[in-house]
């Protein structure tokens, strides 16, 4: 007999309880029945196009820390969405992802609307796929679904759910809905005895240490953490070659900054120091293949990382599965200041005048440099600049947690609609997207979602009318007359306009500070047009 509890009811619960009460979503037919007189404690965001939804919840659920409720359209909303999925996954964003699914009795019908394989979809994207078996078994797959997010590594997990699942009554002598609710997994996980003996001994014994402080530290809250074992060792500091996150201050005196991509350089790059430890980030994300030795003689690298499968597939080097904030905080009650003889990290080279960008237009370095003058306290950086990546980080310092997202997975698409999610986890501080002409297309539709909710971000598009950072690619591997990398003449103030986002075009440094400014006083989005000189200029 039913209890006249609905699964929908129950479901609600279960997001209620796991603060998941926005929804990020674009709906349709199969959506309805979930988002019907939706409760007035739930807030649904609107994206107008799946990519650019799951962008704005990825960057959501990075911000906040906590897992962030995606709902999509059955086969189709899904398809536009795997795409910032593999974005997402890469990131390690918390994502439940739910989409709805034709009624059962149609399913075998492959009725219209019907996903006939609703859970190979969007493999390998996510890091579960489930259907639940039965309507009373929603409230618990999705209970799971949220585990598994939060489970290290954190990860979009996709959940399909049968249109006619959410006004089934739910039997609550046979169903442990409530159980299944009120409880809780804890996933963070200390550092093995023995391991962390490993990790002490060798960088108590080292004379010339370095770090590799990896976008996972930030985000499991270990940022001044890993300043402070840095300044207890006097070891350099690098970021990894590709990272989602900023894990230590780029600013601080042990900063060297970030680490080549390619197997060859990195081993270069590394010889100065006879132990390295990579603190939350693989071992490595090459990219180019330049091949040579991994690591250099005398050099000997350890890693300490949450996520299993990082670990095991790393090509050298000593392990521990730990998370990586607790295991630096166990290494700072055991280190100590290493022998007398430690080198101590040479200095950073300093920089220069910025390069001009010549008549009508700003140079990148012109650019963020002036960023780093107008820097508002508490800012963000989302960044989706590729070819200008390199710029970014040598001319405007993160120097606190939180502070800087970029999109870990080489796919582009991320960074407007992310920058579009972290302003919305905390209104209270200033975000700032430097996107590229080309990205911007990719989830351009994220506009309108920062429009009609006047959020707080200020989009600078640097335009080069090119994808450059693949004509550099292109130089590189020596692949001439590649079609498609030039990019047509497109006006960003009027398209910024259409989704009703204020936008300027600026030609000199003295444009850009005023315009960065207007746009850091809000107080909603405010698109900045800046030309800059092509990558052969």
């Amino acid at each position: 007999m039913g209890s006249g509890r609905t699964v929908r009811e129950a479901s609600l619960e279960v997001f209620r309880a796991h603060g998941m009460t926005t929804v990020f979503g674009n709906p349709g037919s199969t959506e309805l029945p979930m988002l019907s007189e939706l409760p007035d404690d739930f807030r649904y965001v609107l994206g107008l196009q799946e990519a650019a939804v799951v962008g704005i919840a990825d960057g959501y659920a990075q911000a906040t820390g906590r897992p962030a409720l995606v709902n999509l359209h059955t086969a189709p909303g899904l398809g536009n969405a795997v795409g910032a999925l593999v974005n997402a996954a890469a990131n390690g964003a918390p994502l439940v992802v739910t989409a709805g699914q034709q009624v059962r009795p149609m399913l075998n019908l492959e009725a219209l609307l019907t996903n006939p394989d609703a859970t190979v979809l969007p493999r390998p994207a996510v890091k579960l796929s489930l259907e639940p078996a039965r309507p009373a078994d929603v409230p618990a797959v999705l209970a799971r679904a949220v585990h598994a997010a939060t489970s290290p590594p954190w990860g979009p997990v996709f959940v399909s759910i049968p249109m006619d699942d959410w006004g089934a009554e739910i039997d609550p002598v046979t169903e442990a809905v409530d159980l299944v609710t009120a409880r809780r997994v804890h996933q963070r996980a200390a550092p093995d005895p023995a391991g962390l003996d490993v990790l002490v001994e060798a960088l108590d014994g080292a004379r010339a240490p370095a770090l590799v402080v990896g976008g996972d530290v930030d985000a499991t809250g270990g940022f001044h953490d890993a300043v402070a074992l840095a300044e207890r060792l006097g070891a350099a500091v690098h970021s990894p070659p590709v990272e989602g996150r900023v894990g230590f201050p780029t600013g601080h005196r042990l900063f060297r900054g970030p680490l080549p991509m390619a197997i060859d350089p990195v081993a270069k790059a590394l010889a100065a120091y006879d132990v390295v430890l990579v603190l939350g980030a693989a071992v490595f994300r090459y990219y180019p293949y330049v091949p040579g030795a991994f690591l250099p003689a005398g050099t000997r690298l350890l890693q300490v990382t949450a996520d299993a499968d990082q670990a095991a597939r790393a090509p050298m080097g000593d392990a521990v599965v730990a998370d990586p904030t607790l295991t630096v905080r166990a290494l700072l009650d055991r280190v100590g200041p290493g022998p007398a003889d430690r080198v101590t990290p040479p200095a950073r080279e300093e920089l220069g005048a910025p390069t001009p960008g010549g008549e009508g237009r700003v140079s990148a370095e012109e650019l963020f440099a002036t960023l780093a003058q107008e820097w508002p306290e508490g800012g963000v950086l989302v960044n989706e600049s590729p070819s200008h990546r390199a710029v970014q980080q040598a001319r405007l310092p993160i120097d606190r947690p939180g502070s800087s997202y970029f999109t870990a997975s080489g796919g582009l698409g991320f960074g407007l609609p992310a920058a579009v999610g972290v302003a919305l986890a905390d209104p209270s501080r200033p975000v700032v997207a430097t996107i590229g002409d080309g990205s911007l297309q990719y989830s351009v539709q994220a506009l309108a979602t920062a429009a009609s909710l006047q959020v707080p971000v200020t989009i600078i598009v640097l335009d080069n009318r090119e994808y450059a950072i693949l004509k550099w690619f292109a130089a590189r591997e020596q692949t001439p007359k590649v079609p498609g990398l030039d990019l047509p003449a497109i006006d960003h103030l009027a398209l910024a306009q259409a989704y009703g986002v204020p936008a300027e075009s600026v030609g000199t440094v003295d444009e850009l500070r005023a315009a960065v400014r207007r746009g850091l006083a809000g107080p909603g989005p405010r698109l900045v047009h800046v030309p800059v000189p092509p990558a052969d200029a």
